[in-house]
Formats: structure tokens, C-alpha cells, sequence
């Protein structure tokens, strides 16, 4: 049924107030547009309750005057749609767009004017500023968007986030505090109201703008923060522009908000054309062995990167069916503390016992690519001047992925101006928004795809440019090698609900031998059991996904191994079944008709916090009529994260679509489970 944006008309106090509102196509989702006391707002019910009061709109620029007192709502258009898309990789095939929309220009009698464009979902809404061209507006320097969210009840809701504008960028431990105590933070930003009602607010479609944070300016009113540039100014355009899609997903459970397609749905259409050369798959590499310091990535006695070695990885991954090797420390400027190398960084000249030459024949006769690595160190200019170099040395080398890097402390990514003037830079700042997206587009032509580490947060772009594969943007694994803290048990259940919503992490899952610098409750090590490492391949989704530890790890121990030779990395179907934000997580997925899965098999990964917790899960995902064989590795009777982490449960048994499975997970505990269509 499409729901009508209604112009009405109300007396407020000297004025006349004008009000749009539109619904969601099922209703439950209402948002308010107003121009009372000529101050352009909004406002959001979800099931007649209100989740955000009214809420300010507008901008603050240099230049011009701002955009906020004096307009008056003087046009609305509207629009409805129901369309269905095909994602080529993704946690679902096919992607339903429904929405209705409602665009209000707002002007001001003595200049000035502006449109948002609102989409109300079933499950959330966004919005976004569209600039039109208009006289004195040719060159706009925006110092402060004045978009705010003001959090319905707020002193009785509580909010899961980690704090923005920090030296370590997105890679923080997340809090759980009342709503009110949260100050500067990033989004997704997820909070529960007293209602049970889960909200995240983040954004969509990032393109040539600064990156949103939130600002809790008076208690429950948080204001978009846009992340400077270096002298100051939030985001510098010419002419028309659109800003990117602020986001409020809106759900009655917390899984509803994982089950929400609003971020993709927000972006444009795939631009590249032909994306059949980007592959999910899985991969290992010569990474972990420097974390737990077996390996080193300078040169030397220890050095990682060498032929032999990667010869070595290349053979393993070709036997147990992986499809590349990840090789860092191959290239010059990591001797050193090559924290502080992003000038002496080069990214085509290898070390002198890593022959590229020599590996991409082996790879070929093997089977297995090499997965090329540019680690930056936060210069970025010295990236940008070998970057097409860098490109067509890999794209010669039968390279098809590379993760990129740019480990520097927020605010110190480094840029040569026009001026040869050296700027510092935040990681979320306009400047680094092209940065990233520079990258991807040029590695495109290539037919190369980009996981980026220390990224921008996602924003739904994969759909437009299907080569940016996977990216970091939160702890991973390598912080249970050397974080103080390590990751601790709720860390994945909290990022299911939080840093996932934006879009796949190579979080790179599997460390089996938890003990490489003891076991216990104090030292640097996954806070897991070993079940709860096979079930976040399900649970942490990306299309990329490594075996994360060293080959003799998995060859010690077969029988759990086999599920990571099982699980693939593309879904045709994907559903969180139940779950509360930082306590577990249930995930059922379906794989994808692709290379040598069937397109039948379905797979389930649970995971808890530190408590142990028996979950009854429901099979009715599965296909009616059919039979499948359940292959379940679960925590054994004994399985504990601190001192037994590795006792661990395997069995098969038949099950259709009307069976339950009772999942009973240890502390910090998992299941993993493969469905086998017979």
C-alpha cells in the first residue's frame, strides 16, 4: 500500500507551521517534518511511540548564512518503492527494496535553499541534505552540519559505543552505559530504550564528505559531528551537492537490526560494470606468526616474508583448499620501527629473498594467488605517487586482492599539499574519504579488489563498487596477541549489533592454539574456546575470510579444521535468529551456488559472552521436506575459555525443518554447524 506525505497546516503560537509526514509502508514507522518557529526539524514514532523528538536540521557554513532559523517548508514531493536487486557477493543474493519517500525543500525568503529527502523502511529510515545550485553558493566550506537526534526517554535507555576523534581510531573496547553517559562517539551508534525498542544511528553512501560522529551536546541530544580537516573546516564543495544518508535502523528485537538491508539500499548501483573477477574466498598467511613475534616483518633472521616460506603457505593452502596467501613485510620500509617508515615505503620493490617473479609462477602451477599487502604507515602521499605502479605490479603478478593499511594515530594521517607543506589528517575526514575511495576505483581497473585496515567505517559503498570486498575498522584478532586489554568474551556479540551493521570485517577468525603465551584469565590470548573460533566464520561475516593461525595449528588438530574447509564466504541467504547486543549471537546462512558449493548447504554459528548460556534454536530456516545431516562442533561438557578452551564436542545427526537443537555454550563459548542437504 503506498503511504501519502501529507502538507497539513497547524497555528503554532505567531505562525503558521507547516508539517510533512510520511510512513513506512507497513506503518509502524512515522517521521515528522516541520518548519515550526521556521526552524526546519523532524521527528520519528515507531508503533505510535516516539523514538526521536523533534529533531533540528540545517548547516552552519563560512561563508554564507547558515541554514537553519527563517525557512519555511514550500514544496514536498513523493515517491514509493518496491524493486528487488541482485548483489554479485554478499550476506544475501537477492536485496528487497521497499520504501516510501517524501522530499521537502525548505527556503528562506531572503536566500536560500535546500531539500531533505526522506525514506521511511519498514525497518528504519534515512535521510539526506540535497543542495541545489544557487546564487553566492558556488564555493561552500560547511564548519558545522546542525543535524541532530534527540533520543526519545533517554535517561532510561542504554547505548553500546566506542568513543570517536581517539588516537586509535575505530580499535577500542566498546562501553555499555545509560544513553545520557555516552559523549563523543561513532556510529553505528546502537542504544535500547525502556521500550525494548533497538535503534542504530550511522550513515550511507560516504562519498566526498567528512564521516559522521556523534556529539551529545545536552543529555539525549546528539549533534552530527562532521570530522574536520586539518585547518578546521568540516567539508569543503562546489556548486550542487548531496550529503551522505544519515541512518536510524529501528527494530522490536536487537536482531531486527541486523536483519535490515536499509545501508545497502541507500547506495547507488553497481558502477563498475563486469564484476565477475571479485572472488570471496578464504586465505591464509604470513601474518599472525609477527603478531605472537615467531616472524618479523623486517628483513633478517626471523623475516616472514621470504620464498620459501610463502612456497611453504602456498602448498598448504592448495592441499586444504584455500584460495590465496597473504604475504606482509614483502616489500622495502619495514626495517625499523616501520610505524614511523611511511616515507621510505616502497610498493614495488621487494626484499631480496622474496622473488614476486618466482611466486606467481608457483602460484599459478599450485592453484593459489598471492594476496598483495600496502601498508602505508599513514603517509599517503607516498602511496598515492606509487600507487598505479604498485597496482600494475600486482595485476602482472596474478594478484586479485590486496589489504591495505594506514596504521597512524587519529589525526596524523600525513599528506604533501600543493604547497609541499606536509598536513596531518583524521582517518574519517573528507580528504581521507576520497583517499580510500581513490584507492578502490583506481585498483578497479586492475581488477583488483580492496580490504582496507585502519578504513573508513563502511557505509553500504560495496554496492557500488563491489571490489571494496572487506575492511577492518574494530579490534580484531590481533589485539588477543599483544592488546592490553585482549578482546574480551562480549566483543563479538557486541560487534554483531554494533560495528557489523555497517558491513563485512576481516576480523580473521581461527586461532586454534590459544596458549602461545599461556593459558588463564590474564594474558594476551583469544578470550574464547576453540568452538566459539570455528563459529565465527558464520557469525562475523565477510567475503574474505582467513585462517588466521599457523599451518601446524590446524594440522594438530583435523577434526576441527574440517569446518573451516567446509564453511564458505558467500551466502545466498542470511538471518540473525535471536541474540542481545554484547550477550550472543545466533546466525543461520545459506551458501551460495558458487564454485564448489552446491547452493544447498546451510550453516549456524552461536556465540556468548562470559556466561554460559543453552540456546534452543528452531530449524524451520531449513527447507520443508528436506533432510539434512547436521554436523555440530560445540563446546564439550568441560569446555571453559580460561583453562579448558579446547574441549570440544563433534557429532552428526539427521534433522529436517521441524526439528529444535538445544546449543548449550560454555564461557566464552560457540557452536558451529554445518547442514548438509542429502
Amino acid at each position: 500500500m503506498r503511504t501519502s506525505a501529507l502538507l497539513l497546516f497547524a497555528f503554532s503560537g505567531s505562525c503558521f507551521a507547516q508539517t510533512a509526514t510520511l510512513q513506512s509502508p507497513n506503518g509502524n514507522i512515522k517521521i515528522t517534518i516541520s518548519d515550526e518557529l521556521t526552524t526546519p526539524s523532524y521527528s520519528i514514532d515507531f508503533k505510535n511511540k516516539p523514538v526521536i523528538n523533534s529533531s533540528a536540521l540545517g548547516f552552519k557554513f563560512k561563508q554564507q548564512a547558515p541554514f537553519s532559523e527563517g525557512f519555511k517548508i514550500t514544496h514536498t514531493q513523493q515517491n514509493t518503492q518496491n524493486t528487488q536487486w541482485q548483489q554479485p557477493w554478499g550476506e544475501r543474493q537477492t536485496v528487497t527494496d521497499n520504501h516510501n519517500e517524501v522530499a521537502v525543500t525548505f527556503k528562506k525568503p531572503q536566500g536560500g535553499v535546500f531539500t531533505v529527502k526522506f525514506r521511511a523502511f519498514n525497518n528504519g529510515v534515512g535521510f539526506r541534505y540535497e543542495i541545489p545550485k544557487q546564487p553566492g553558493f558556488e564555493n561552500i566550506e560547511i564548519t558545522k552540519e546542525l543535524t541532530e537526534f534527540a533520543i526519545a526517554d533517554s535517561q532510561s535507555a542504554t547505548a553500546w559505543w566506542i568513543p570517536a576523534r581517539g588516537w586509535n581510531r575505530y580499535e577500542y573496547v566498546y562501553n555499555t552505559t545509560p544513553v545520557n553517559d555516552a559523549p563523543l562517539v561513532h556510529t553505528p551508534f546502537t542504544f535500547k530504550n525502556k521500550e525494548g525498542v533497538h535503534v542504530s544511528i550511522h550513515e550511507a553512501a560516504l562519498v566526498d564528505y567528512a564521516g559522521m560522529t556523534l556529539n551529545q551536546r545536552r543529555p539525549g541530544v546528539f549533534q552530527a559531528d562532521l570530522t574536520p580537516w586539518s585547518d578546521g573546516i568540516a567539508v569543503k564543495k562546489q556548486g550542487a551537492f548531496n550529503t551522505p544518508w544519515r541512518t536510524i535502523q529501528i527494530g522490536s528485537k536487537a536482531v531486527d537490526l541486523i536483519n535490515s538491508d536499509i545501508i545497502l539500499n541507500l547506495n547507488e548501483p553497481n558502477k563498475l560494470g563486469d564484476v565477475s573477477w571479485v572472488k570471496p574466498g578464504k586465505y591464509v598467511g604470513i601474518w599472525w606468526g609477527m603478531h605472537i613475534n615467531t616472524q618479523t616483518w623486517g628483513s633478517g633472521e626471523k623475516h616472514g616474508a621470504t620464498t620459501q616460506t610463502t612456497k611453504y603457505y602456498m602448498d598448504f593452502a592448495a592441499e586444504y583448499g584455500f584460495d590465496g596467501v597473504l604475504v606482509e613485510g614483502w616489500n622495502i620500509g619495514w626495517d625499523g620501527d616501520w610505524f614511523f617508515n611511511g616515507d621510505v615505503f616502497s610498493f614495488t620493490q621487494p626484499y631480496d629473498d622474496f622473488d614476486i617473479e618466482e611466486l606467481t609462477r608457483y602460484g599459478k602451477q599450485k592453484g593459489v594467488q598471492l594476496i598483495g599487502h600496502h601498508e602505508t604507515s599513514g603517509n599517503v602521499t607516498n602511496y598515492r605517487n606509487q600507487m598505479e605502479d604498485a597496482f600494475a605490479l600486482y595485476e602482472k603478478s596474478n594478484v586479485s586482492q590486496v589489504k591495505t593499511g594506514y596504521v597512524a594515530d587519529g589525526g596524523n594521517i600525513k599528506r604533501i599539499d600543493e604547497n609541499g607543506i606536509a598536513r596531518h589528517e583524521w582517518h574519517d575526514g573528507q580528504f581521507m574519504v576520497n583517499e580510500y575511495l581513490y584507492n578502490v576505483k583506481l585498483a578497479a581497473k586492475h581488477k583488483i579488489s580492496i580490504n582496507t585496515h585502519e578504513p573508513i567505517k563502511d557505509t553500504g559503498l560495496r554496492r557500488t563498487y563491489p571490489n571494496w570486498i572487506a575492511r577492518e575498522g574494530a579490534r580484531g584478532q590481533e589485539f588477543n596477541a599483544w592488546g592490553t586489554p585482549p578482546n574480551p568474551p562480549e566483543h563479538i556479540p557486541m560487534l554483531a549489533f554494533t560495528r557489523m551493521l555497517a558491513g563485512p570485517m576481516d576480523f580473521t577468525p581461527g586461532i586454534f592454539d590459544m596458549g602461545f603465551n599461556g593459558l588463564g584469565d590474564d594474558t594476551n590470548r583469544p578470550q574464547t574456546t576453540l568452538a566459539k573460533q570455528l563459529a565465527l566464520y558464520v557469525v562475523l561475516y565477510s567475503p574474505i575470510q582467513m585462517a588466521a593461525d599457523l599451518p601446524k595449528n590446524y594440522l594438530a588438530k583435523p577434526d576441527a579444521f574440517q569446518f573451516i574447509q567446509d564453511v564458505p564466504t558467500d551466502w545466498q541467504q542470511s538471518i540473525a535468529l535471536d541474540g542481545e547486543v554484547g550477550d550472543f549471537i545466533v546466525f543461520a546462512r545459506k551458501e551460495r551456488k558458487r564454485d564448489k558449493y552446491s547452493g544447498n548447504d546451510w550453516y549456524l554459528g552461536a556465540v556468548t559472552d562470559e556466561k554460559a548460556r543453552t540456546i534452543e534454536v528452531k530449524l524451520d530456516f531449513l527447507e520443508k521436506g528436506k533432510k539434512f545431516e547436521a554436523h555440530i562442533y560445540q563446546d564439550g561438557k568441560n569446555a571453559e575459555w580460561k583453562n579448558n578452551p579446547y574441549d570440544l564436542s563433534i557429532e552428526k545427526r539427521m534433522v529436517t525443518a521441524n526439528d529444535k537443537l538445544t546449543l548449550t555454550l560454555a564461557t566464552s563459548g560457540g557452536t558451529a554447524i554445518r547442514f548438509k542437504a542429502l
